[in-house]
């Protein structure tokens, strides 16, 4: 069988159409991302999930999604419960460090319980970003805490609590979102903070996880490292930075290649992707024109890529037997006293 291409995609709706299956099938993307726009119930997700990986013939091929809880949840009431953000539980954590600490693990727990029958396998959480004043609200109440180690600590939870249910976290935003004065949706930011500055705080999560599987970069402008280009597509943030200080040596993916942080057209933005070091570019929003681009210029995985892709499906692991209804149970108790 063929190699993957080195990206990842969504489809337009919560049905995979015939043109799209045949799409991927030419394609074959390493994985799939699920928005909104894709979910109606929860047995649709399931048909969904299982077409998806139809389509490229790996019954293995990553669906990831981004279920937080707080404002980003794809998943919402009535199909799941609506979870605290992240701020709430590291408010929790400052009252009560055994409890945060329990009710972070039990709520990516609690993901893994409704998002991996579905056959979501990646949730693209924690988000390890450090916030600090001026930054703008895009990061705000997802952050777990504003210092370092607090973030570190509650990320970490997160993360083992997502694993002990058969899925895999991804941390992002490295090398870290917390400064940026601006939302990379619609434009870049620039962080004007000194190399050491950065280091002494932002960075310190995304070291205390840079064992973790998979990383979702960043679309912000470190001047002091990089004045002209965003870490997504900055290889001195990406060898110097991420690769080196921080140790990362998991599955680089970019943020989503259709933000407007970035600049030229798909396969211009997907080519610098690749170009700064990144294994794996992400495209999120379904459009086939812009799907088409960048997969025009998108390589196949070999080589470290390869290599990092191969240890992401070696780090699956089956779901532990933890008990649902008591953690659900455990889980309000610890949120109510909080």
């Amino acid at each position: 069988m063929s190699e993957s291409k080195a990206v990842i995609l969504g489809c337009a709706g919560p049905e995979l159409s015939s043109s799209e299956a045949s799409f991927f099938a030419d394609t074959r993307p390493w994985g799939f991302i699920l928005f909104g726009r894709n979910i109606v119930s929860l047995n649709q997700v399931a048909d969904l999930t299982a077409n998806l990986r139809e389509s490229v013939g790996r019954p293995d091929a990553p669906v990831l999604i981004d279920q937080e809880g707080g404002r980003v949840q794809r998943f919402k009431p009535p199909l799941v419960p609506q979870y605290p953000s992240g701020a709430d539980l590291g408010a929790l954590y400052l009252a009560n460090r055994e409890a945060g600490l329990r009710a972070t693990w039990i709520m990516s727990r609690l993901h893994a319980f409704d998002l991996y029958p579905l056959g979501i396998t990646v949730d693209c959480l924690p988000v390890l970003d450090v916030p600090s004043p001026g930054g703008h609200e895009v990061i705000g109440s997802r952050a777990y805490g504003i210092t370092p180690d607090v973030v570190a600590i509650l990320g970490a939870a997160a993360s083992e609590g997502l694993k002990a249910g058969g899925m895999l976290p991804v941390i992002k935003h490295i090398p870290g979102h917390g400064r940026a004065g601006a939302d990379t949706h619609h434009e870049l930011p620039h962080v004007d903070a000194s190399h050491a500055e950065l280091s002494a705080r932002d960075f310190g999560p995304f070291k205390a996880l840079a064992h973790e599987a998979m990383a979702m970069s960043a679309h912000v402008v470190f001047t002091d490292i990089d004045p002209e280009h965003p870490a997504t597509t900055s290889r001195r943030v990406v060898e110097e930075i991420i690769r080196s200080e921080i140790g990362f040596d998991g599955l680089l993916m970019s943020d989503d290649v259709s933000m407007n942080a970035l600049s030229g057209d798909f396969a211009t933005r997907a080519s610098a992707i690749f170009a700064a070091g990144c294994d794996v570019t992400l495209h999120c929003n379904g459009n086939r024109a812009e799907m088409e681009a960048v997969a025009s210029v998108t390589p196949d995985l070999r080589d470290q890529a390869l290599r990092r892709a191969n240890d992401v499906m070696a780090a699956f692991g089956a779901p532990d037997d933890s008990d649902e209804m008591a953690l659900r149970e455990e889980f309000e108790g610890l949120m109510a006293a909080s």
